[in-house]
């Protein structure tokens, strides 16, 4: 069971901010840039082109309006769609608001929020998303 599935399965607490059947949208701990969000599809699959065609179809309508709410709460040029991988061994994509290409550098550093910055920042999505 990989990190993911723990979090989908409530073993590993989240900041999350959407769920459905089939998908599962959290705050990553250790973001990028504040506001710095995982989607992840809830079948536990390691490498992202190998989800079924429909699912990532599906996959991307689920995180459209999860991505249009980050780029109305945190200041940003737009939201950035990354796939990378190799973090952990479960398909996912990340959604980052950015200014420029670098936001979207995963060689650099990451930011250590504090629980209350994280749960702020969870607060300001999720009432968005409900708006």
């Amino acid at each position: 069971m990989t990190i993911f599935s723990k979090i989908i399965a409530g073993e590993i607490p989240a900041y999350k901010i959407a769920e459905d059947e089939q998908f599962f949208a959290f705050l990553d701990i250790f973001p990028l840039v504040e506001g710095h969000v995982l989607v992840i599809p809830k079948l536990e699959i390691d490498k992202f082109f190998d989800v079924p065609d429909d699912y990532l179809a599906r996959m991307l309508v689920f995180a459209k309006p999860i991505a249009k709410a980050i780029e109305k709460v945190f200041p940003c040029n737009r939201c950035g769609l990354a796939v990378v991988g190799l973090e952990v061994p479960h398909a996912h994509l990340h959604l980052v608001p950015i200014n420029g290409i670098n936001d979207l550098n995963f060689t650099r550093g990451k930011l250590k929020l504090s629980a209350e910055q994280l749960k702020a920042a969870q607060e300001k999505i999720v009432a968005e998303l409900k708006s």
